[in-house]
């Protein structure tokens, strides 16, 4: 889905000194972290022959991502941000300096490399959920749709440069140089949060906690349909895409004859060509929708994936290699958009982290698979393998069609607030909650099927059981009843409801026949080996817009 630019402009957000010197800070952060993974990768080919070992340095990067994703981005929501970040960076340069001492010595082994790539996979997957949570804090609201943007291109950037510039080192100076250049960069990011001076945050009686902010994170997931969609569309992708990014140390080693540099302008290209389709999307999201452009980007790379199985000059791998980049940024930034734009903002942190997860575990198993197929049949095979398989599925799964991310996910707080004779304790629970229908017997039929959209809703902002029942005296008599875990995370989910959810709601509710609006009831559970507790605090209906 196209949206208008911002009338402040694409770099609007960098008159923000606080954005500025954050983003300058990352993008030379990034730098360095392309500058190690290019010379790990190229180690690894010194090290060991094998393409399976080749591969684990691929899937020791990208598994963490996909183990960690969800609690990293509950840590984000519930953790001071700023500091997390300080403690990430400085995780990640304790890693590079192990690689860096390692290297001088002339000590470092493949175990050792795959242990220490794992560690650093575990900064990323910390960082990455952290990191875009932070934007919203550094540009004012209207800002905000180009300070992703620019994120973006600070990545690719960094992709364009940090390969060539990290492949240049390890050919001239050896892998510690890189190491050391990547240590030198977190010093860049780490003095930059530190001079962020970033506000408390606001303390609430509402504040999730860990595992319930876990819990409920994977509740939304769980009944998300949209969300189901995009991870569909994103696994089977780069499942066979990751081919590529798996076995490309070794068709820049072996099939090619190229040095450590000439992977490195390899790696390079692929991030000029990803700035080029930066600037290209307007005009193609002009042209094709968001399945179109998903099917463009699995054409590209697969076109890609069969020409370097022929072994071609060194010179068309590198044009090659722009059109890769092009095609993964399409991709990148179709389905991390379409995911964005189903998610409503209370979840959006964890929904995102799911979808890294997704992707990283297809990147993960991908790139061991491809290893042990190349292995087996050899790296050309493997990468024609690898193309016509991306071919297939870029066909049959465009149509599964992707959510258009159209609806409205603003909060409606169109929830009365619950009637009450005494303060609920927080963490009271489980909570049933009724709401009371009467319908005609002759539209049953219909408001089921609307009920089935508005169980959907239930669950995705709170629910973890929802019903029907009909009184078996008074057939037009219909109870809508849902449990959720606690008093607290009912009150939260009044706020969750959003305008496309009131929307759902009010397809129901043209079912109803009575004078008022629905009755709604709120129970609270009893403990009977505890007879002398308080009774039930809350209400029993609270009047106005049905649940």
């Amino acid at each position: 889905m196209s949206t208008p630019p911002s009338s402040s402009g694409s770099f609007a957000p960098l008159r923000q000194p606080i954005f500025a010197v954050l983003w300058a800070a990352t993008v030379l952060g990034n730098i360095g972290s392309f500058m190690r993974d290019v010379a790990s990768a190229w180690m690894v080919t010194e090290l060991s022959a094998s393409p399976t070992a080749v591969a684990l340095i691929q899937t020791a990067a990208t598994l963490p991502i996909f183990l960690l994703a969800i609690p990293a981005g509950v840590l984000s929501d519930i953790l001071d941000r700023r500091r997390f970040l300080i403690g990430i960076q400085v995780l990640l340069a304790l890693v590079s300096g192990g690689l860096l001492v390692l290297a001088h010595t002339q000590t470092l082994t493949v175990e050792y490399l795959v242990a220490l790539t794992f560690l650093g996979g575990v900064g990323a997957a910390l960082m990455g959920p952290t990191w875009q949570s932070i934007v919203p804090e550094l540009v004012p609201r209207q800002d905000l749709k180009n300070a992703v943007a620019l994120n973006s291109l600070g990545i690719n950037i960094a992709r364009a440069l940090g390969p060539a510039v990290g492949g240049l080192l390890l050919a001239s100076f050896g892998a510690a140089a890189a190491y050391g250049a990547d240590v030198l960069s977190y010093v860049f990011v780490i003095a930059a949060l530190l001079w962020w001076k970033r506000p408390p945050a606001v303390d609430s009686a509402l504040s999730e906690q860990f595992f319930g902010a876990f819990r409920a994170g994977l509740r939304y997931a769980r009944a998300s349909r949209e969300l189901h969609v995009v991870l569909l569309r994103a696994a089977v992708f780069f499942l066979f895409a990751s081919a590529v990014w798996a076995l490309l140390p070794l068709v820049a080693r072996q099939m090619l004859q190229g040095t450590a540099g000439f992977y490195g302008v390899m790696l390079g290209a692929v991030g000029a060509g990803a700035i080029g389709g930066a600037l290209l999307l307007p005009r193609l999201r002009q042209r094709l929708d968001a399945d179109g452009l998903v099917l463009l980007a699995a054409l590209l790379a697969a076109a890609v994936m069969a020409a370097l199985s022929f072994a071609p000059p060194q010179w068309v791998a590198v044009l090659l290699m722009l059109v890769l980049g092009l095609g993964w940024i399409i991709a990148l930034t179709t389905l991390n958009g379409v995911a964005q734009a189903v998610l409503p903002n209370w979840v959006r942190g964890r929904g995102l982290a799911i979808y890294l997860m997704v992707f990283n575990g297809a990147m993960a198993a991908g790139s061991l698979a491809w290893g042990l197929a190349a292995q087996q049949i050899g790296v050309p095979m493997a990468l024609l393998v690898g193309a016509v398989g991306l071919v297939v599925i870029g066909f049959v799964f465009h149509r599964v069609k992707l959510p258009t991310g159209e609806a409205d996910l603003q909060p409606a707080n169109h929830w009365p607030e619950p009637m009450l004779t005494a303060p609920v304790a927080h963490d009271r629970g489980p909570v049933v909650v009724q709401v009371e229908y009467r319908v005609r017997r002759a539209d049953r039929p219909g408001f089921l099927r609307a009920m089935q959209a508005v169980e959907r809703e239930r669950r995705r902002d709170g629910a973890y059981a929802w019903g029907v029942a009909e009184h078996t005296g008074e057939p037009e008599r219909v109870i809508e009843w849902f449990m959720v875990e606690s008093w607290a995370e009912h009150l939260r989910q009044h706020h969750r409801v959003s305008k496309a959810d009131a929307d759902l709601q009010a397809q129901a509710l043209r079912f109803h026949i009575g004078p008022e609006q629905p009755v709604v009831h709120h129970f609270l559970a009893l403990d009977p080996r505890q007879p002398d507790a308080a009774p039930a605090d809350a209400d029993a209906a609270a009047h106005g817009h049905a649940h």
